[in-house]
């Protein structure tokens, strides 16, 4: 298993500062966004090659997690063609000024690359080593992960859909996943990695690796995800305050009845 980890790490690096550099000649470092999906594709495939674990298990964890990446990858660049920088590394460059190239070396893609180091712990470790034959917990693992999936890619696909659409210009999307969350994106990505989790506890000596779902759910909820998203999207955003009073803002439940509202009470 120890040797496993220093290629992951090799691999992360050499991935992060390939995309750096290319950042720099683009003048747009919101293309980390589109890799931080390839990087753990990557360490799957790395692992598939040199990992010791049990074959069908290798190719299992890394079918699901290059599923998850280049999904994420393909949606990311598809949505982000043409925008431009995003507003959060544009700050940064103005702050920074002709420095923000160096500096990003390290607050962007060095730093995206210890998370993805971690978070994709349970990946590197089921493929490592683990029971010679697949266990119950593999097949629960697959099932958490793709209920994720599906929410997210399902979430993902009735926001884009809801935004096509000319008329709801300047809108709340309140409607499917949306109505039982605020993020369905979010939460079903949050599943993945709990999944790929659940196949990596197959051997139970890797219970340890809770730390990378853990990771990427306190990613999601408390750093770049539901509280970057939200914390200025009340001001923009008319009617979003109604909504996060009706709305669960990551685990999914039914919509709350706001004060005044009956069952009858049209939404749209």
């Amino acid at each position: 298993m120890l040797e496993l980890f220093p290629l992951s790490a090799a691999g992360i690096a050499a991935l992060m500062l390939g995309t750096w550099v290319l950042s720099l000649l683009l003048r747009n470092a919101s293309i980390v966004d589109i890799i931080w999906g390839l990087g753990f594709v990557l360490v799957a495939v790395i692992g598939f090659a040199f990992g010791d674990g049990y074959g069908p298990r290798k190719a299992l964890i890394t079918g699901m997690t290059a599923a998850w990446g280049l999904r994420l990858s393909i949606y990311l660049f598809l949505r982000n063609a043409g925008a431009g920088e995003d507003f959060r590394y544009k700050r940064m460059r103005a702050h920074y000024g002709p420095r923000f190239g160096l500096i990003s070396l390290f607050t962007v893609f060095a730093l995206q690359g210890a998370l993805m180091f971690v978070v994709s712990l349970p990946v590197q470790v089921a493929q490592a080593a683990g029971p010679d034959h697949l266990t119950w917990l593999d097949g629960a693992g697959a099932l958490v992960w793709l209920a994720g999936l599906l929410f997210e890619s399902i979430g993902d696909w009735q926001l884009a859909r809801f935004k096509a659409d000319a008329a709801n210009a300047g809108k709340v999307m309140d409607r499917g996943l949306w109505a039982w969350t605020r993020h369905p994106n979010y939460f079903g990505d949050s599943l993945v990695w709990w999944g790929i989790f659940v196949v990596a506890a197959s051997e139970p000596t890797h219970l340890w690796a809770i730390v990378g779902p853990i990771v990427m759910t306190i990613l999601l909820v408390r750093v770049s995800g539901v509280a970057l998203l939200e914390k200025t999207i009340v001001r923009r955003r008319p009617g979003y305050e109604e909504y996060i009073a009706r709305t669960s803002s990551f685990i999914p439940r039914p919509p709350r009845r706001t004060p005044g509202e009956t069952a009858a009470t049209p939404r749209h």
